[in-house]
């Protein structure tokens, strides 16, 4: 059997996470509830490894409400002591009040332009960024293109959608694709 060659950065023993290299991470994204899914979970990332935030993802699903942003951008109080006591997600006051808060910004951009997708691609004309990066060192931990789409997102009022989240979250959701030349999956 010939061993898959993959990007430098999944952990070989976790099974979650070589799922998510070769079957989600830069496959593009256009369903806004997912888009919606990736802004938490990366907001949610921030000062964490990712592998923490895969291995909550279900209970994350579960929590709220299956990203339902409608449903999110109504939670009340008592929903987030909920959320606080819930141990399957990151219990941060402010990761979920910032959860809450995007959700409604989501809400009025996707008002504006018809979908988040819409917005979201059409920084990039509806067509991925295809890098060509060797090594890891290569990465970048922002661009440009992060920077624009970071600010705009904090003047609408968003949190946790600094410049490295958002180029985390591109990667995630296949605006970028990171995927080491050497990877099966960058073509």
């Amino acid at each position: 059997m010939i061993e898959k060659v993959r990007c430098d950065w999944p952990i070989e023993n976790n099974q979650l996470y070589l799922d998510y290299h070769d079957y989600k991470w830069g496959v593009p994204q256009h369903n806004d509830i997912t888009l919606f899914e990736f802004l938490v979970l990366e907001g949610a990332q921030s000062g964490l490894s990712w592998s923490t935030i895969l291995n909550k993802r279900e209970n994350y699903r579960k929590a709220f409400d299956n990203f339902d942003f409608e449903k999110v951008a109504n939670y009340d109080q008592t929903k987030v002591s909920q959320l606080l006591q819930n141990e399957g997600v990151v219990r941060n006051k402010l990761k979920i009040a910032s959860a809450i808060k995007n959700a409604k910004v989501f809400i009025e951009i996707r008002k504006e332009f018809g979908s988040f997708d819409k917005y979201l691609w059409g920084y990039v004309g509806e067509k991925p960024i295809k890098n060509n990066f060797e090594s890891l060192k290569d990465f970048p931990a922002k661009t440009e293109l992060s920077d624009k789409i970071s600010k705009d997102l904090k003047k609408r009022g968003m949190n946790f959608v600094g410049s490295t989240i958002i180029y985390a979250y591109l990667q995630a959701v296949g605006v970028v694709n990171d995927h080491q030349v050497k990877c099966f999956r960058y073509n």
